[in-house]
């Protein structure tokens, strides 16, 4: 089976990589000629665990391909994938600019029967905008061409992208007429025989279910940091209340861990297009809008835990980080809570060190050289009047707290994922600080 997959971040690389995997052939195809060249150099462009090793190993079985011209493959293809870009426009809502390029790139040049698949996320009635302009191109050059739009969402966390992608907890389709539901059936046949669900259900739907299944889980934890700041001025433990509600077969126990804030490339992106949805349908989302609230305001929170200990001021105060990405085994920042710390303490006047294991490089993209990058966590406490855990990575979990005491100026540490034990750190002689406690 050949499919197409335009754009080739973290959702199209990856995706096109596992149907390749699964037997199909695949051509990712990307206007951005040097992300190509990199691409047929044997260069991965993002950091996911396992894609370098599939990447290499499907490229040489000759089913994975790269291309910078879409218009050139698509004609070859029985389903083309849209996966590029839906980032927020300035008023919160999703800018669908390259998913309707991509459809227009199509209308220009199909010939044949062609499945038209948006695995973007993408608000309410993309698909319409996307059926609408591949037509008006088919209509300027006078042919009458059947094709089908469909919509199958993403479900992939990062950091674990290629075990959801291949064992997923279900997979969605939406479709509008039952030759689309035929071919898409046929691309995830080896998913039905491993007996992964696939559900397939009308378009709507579809694009509902990712923005839905997003903000729900953003709900989750903005309720709990909330639960977790008043457990902090009431006496109570919210990891003591996490296993109380979690134990609960109606609540479970998923995202249920306080922290100081999510971010990342879907949940704050998700639920600003959901509430610009609502918006534009004369509709408030109350909750939604409380959940960002209380995001925004979490992402601050160990800054604040840092003036109680410190003071307000702060000026020439040296701060060590434990972590720049906005979750463990990733490199991505988009939305990450280190840049609002960074952001404060640098204002504050301070001397920022930060250690992350793979995000060092992509900070220095974002904002340059404006704090000091170091070798390892124990050089980034290097003479600092406190160390600030931001991302849960596995070697932050078990640190020599004497080779840190010894090398810290003042023995302060803030915990932003309540991964280190109280008891242990005062037994180590610091002054601990985590959430909810």
């Amino acid at each position: 089976m050949n499919i197409a997959i335009v754009g080739t971040g973290y959702v199209g690389l990856v995706s096109g990589t596992c149907f390749a995997e699964t037997g199909a052939n695949v051509t990712c195809v990307d206007v951005d000629k040097n992300k190509i060249e990199r691409l047929l150099n044997g260069d991965i462009p993002i950091y996911e665990p396992g894609l370098d090793e599939m990447v290499h190993k499907n490229v040489k079985a000759g089913r994975l391909k790269f291309s910078s011209d879409l218009a050139s493959v698509i004609n070859d293809q029985e389903i083309v994938f849209s996966a590029v870009g839906t980032p927020p426009d300035e008023d919160g809502s999703a800018d669908l600019k390259y998913v309707l390029q991509v459809a227009k790139t199509i209308g220009e040049n199909l010939n044949r029967y062609l499945v038209v698949v948006t695995k973007s996320t993408v608000p309410v009635g993309t698909a319409r905008k996307v059926r609408a302009a591949i037509q008006a191109e088919l209509d300027k050059r006078g042919v009458s061409i059947d094709f089908d739009v469909a919509s199958n969402p993403e479900f992939l966390k990062e950091g674990n992208a290629i075990k959801d992608f291949m064992s997923p907890d279900r997979v969605v389709v939406g479709v509008e007429s039952e030759k689309a539901k035929k071919v898409l059936t046929k691309l995830y046949k080896p998913f039905l025989i491993n007996n992964f669900r696939v559900l397939f259900m009308d378009i709507p739907s579809a694009e509902m279910t990712k923005y839905a299944a997003n903000s729900m889980l953003a709900t989750r934890i903005s309720f709990m940091n909330d639960i977790a700041n008043l457990c902090e001025l009431v006496g109570a433990d919210v990891n003591m209340v996490r296993q109380g509600i979690g134990s609960d077969t109606r609540i479970g126990r998923k995202f249920l861990y306080a922290g100081c804030g999510y971010g990342g490339s879907c949940f704050p992106k998700d639920v600003k297009a959901l509430i610009k949805t609502a918006d534009k349908c004369g509709y408030n989302m109350q909750v939604l809008k409380a959940v960002e609230a209380v995001n925004e305001k979490q992402k601050a929170v160990l800054y604040h835990k840092l003036t109680k200990s410190l003071g307000t001021d702060l000026k020439g105060k040296t701060i060590a980080l434990w972590g720049l990405s906005f979750k463990p085994e990733t490199d991505d920042m988009r939305e990450s809570t280190a840049l609002v710390i960074i952001d404060l303490l640098l204002k504050a006047g301070c001397t920022v060190r930060a250690f992350d294991p793979i995000a060092m490089d992509e900070c220095k993209r974002r904002i340059g050289d404006t704090i000091t990058y170091c070798n390892d966590k124990y050089d980034a406490v290097l003479n600092a009047d406190a160390l600030l855990l931001l991302t849960e990575w596995k070697e932050f979990r078990l640190p020599t707290w004497a080779v840190v005491k010894k090398a810290m100026k003042n023995p302060l540490v803030i915990d932003g994922r309540n991964i280190f034990d109280a008891e242990e750190m005062a037994d180590n002689g610091f002054e601990y600080h985590c959430i909810g406690k």
